[in-house]
């Protein structure tokens, strides 16, 4: 009797393409966890680097941030909150390091309360959302505006990654080709921790070779509180004016960064548990950190990439990555451990995760059929990448200033073009747009994968 083919067993994690992480198990699930922490890591830790603010506070802030935003969010959306960039201009005019290069310890608690009250504009925004309806606001956000925006994010971020690969290359390529090996060749977990796995490999390479500094965890204690009174947030008027108006750019990259997460997991978050939701949860939960003397927090693109490439969207993921930020806030050494972690890992595993956020702001524009042909959306697309890049990389401050009194305000080039972006949509003729719109077309809203 002539023998059939039996199909290829499908693995128990994977439905249609796309993994169910419910069927992995508590093991597997704390490793994607981790393995989200490791891809925010990099990126949160550099914040306070920059501005001279405490690290495990920063830690401590993310993971609170994050499950505050879940809670709100119904515990639907698979974001993580790290730290914001958006805001290193305003700590550097609120509290610039002194003049032998140490934190400005006694003005950086007035910065913090000026992000405190910053992310209370997330909150107006939202009420303005219920009061109005998204459909009245997202005509302002069509896939023409929040594409391009998408994709200027993640080539904004790309000089990072390279500028951090190049120095070490070696480290970089390893820890990418072990990355690309195990995501498309790949079976089980392999295929989809491959980061946990491109960053140990790399990390062995660099023991071999001497490239990591181990003084941070010998300096560094077991245990210590995350939070110190000294840097507790203080309000000063003169420093929330100077910072407050930094979160309307940051509001637009919010709105771009549910869509990119939309857009990859395949389910509109606009829509449910909705942008109201989603942005009063990122408010308070920057207020929070804030209070608390850590950065602005925003949803991270880092994650958004790891999403695109394990296909795991379960957000209980990322509230474990959370627990995980938590925990290592209380244990100076052992974030110290993370820390040796060379740049230039960070910088290969950077590339891919940056190239996938403008991947996905193409594929935006893609599946919704945006028509190039037509002079309209060619301005706005044209507007939007050649204001953000152009501001970003031509200007010291990487974006516009203008006196507001005796200070200086600074909108970056993303702000600028998500403006722009928004104003040219509105004033430009052919505007038919409609905010859930089931058929698709040139404006048509569709978050499918």
């Amino acid at each position: 009797m002539k023998k059939t083919k039996t199909a290829p067993a499908e693995h128990p994690a994977e439905r249609g393409g796309i993994f169910d992480a419910r069927q992995l198990g508590i093991p597997k699930m704390l490793l994607l966890g981790l393995q989200h922490t490791f891809a925010m890591f990099g990126a949160t830790v550099l914040v306070p680097i920059i501005t001279g603010l405490d690290v495990s506070t920063t830690l401590l802030a993310a993971g609170l941030g994050t499950l505050l935003f879940h809670l709100i969010t119904r515990g639907k959306v698979p974001a993580f909150l790290g730290s914001s960039f958006a805001f290193l201009g305003g700590f550097a005019a609120v509290a610039p390091r002194l003049a032998d290069g140490s934190a400005n310890l006694e003005m950086l608690p007035y910065a913090c309360g000026g992000v405190a009250v910053a992310g209370l504009v997330y909150v107006v925004f939202s009420l303005l959302i219920s009061a109005f309806g998204v459909k009245r606001v997202m005509r302002f956000f069509p896939p023409i505006v929040t594409g391009p925006i998408i994709i200027s994010i993640g080539l904004i971020l790309a000089p990072t990654a390279v500028e951090n690969a190049s120095t070490n290359w070696l480290l970089a390529i390893v820890a990418l080709a072990v990355i690309i090996v195990c995501n498309i060749w790949g079976k089980g977990m392999v295929k989809i921790i491959p980061i946990i796995l491109g960053i140990g490999a790399a990390y062995i390479v660099a023991l071999c070779m001497n490239a990591v500094d181990f003084t941070a965890i010998r300096d560094a204690a077991w245990i210590g509180l995350p939070v110190h009174r000294n840097a507790i947030a203080k309000f000063d008027l003169n420093a929330i004016l100077m910072i407050v108006p930094i979160s309307l750019a940051t509001i637009m990259e919010h709105i771009g960064d549910i869509a990119a997460i939309s857009a990859t997991t395949g389910k509109n978050y606009i829509s449910d548990p909705g942008l109201a939701r989603t942005l009063m949860g990122d408010g308070l939960a920057t207020s929070m950190a804030g209070l608390i003397g850590g950065p602005a927090n925003t949803t991270y693109g880092e994650n958004t990439g790891v999403l695109a490439m394990t296909r795991i969207y379960d957000p209980r993921v990322m509230r474990i990555a959370a627990c995980f930020a938590i925990v290592l806030s209380f244990s100076p050494k052992f974030a110290a451990v993370i820390e040796t972690i060379p740049t230039a890992i960070i910088g290969g595993v950077s590339i891919i995760l940056y190239g996938m956020i403008s991947g996905v702001g193409v594929r935006n524009i893609v599946e919704n059929r945006v028509d190039f042909t037509k002079s309209r959306n060619l301005i706005i697309a044209a507007v939007i990448l050649v204001s953000a890049l152009g501001i970003n990389f031509a200007f010291e401050s990487g974006g516009l200033s203008f006196a507001a009194g005796q200070y200086t305000i600074t909108l970056s080039g993303l702000a600028v073009a998500a403006i722009l972006g928004i104003v040219l949509n509105a004033v430009i003729p052919g505007n038919d747009y409609e905010f859930g719109r089931e058929e698709e077309g040139e404006q048509a809203v569709n978050f499918k994968v």
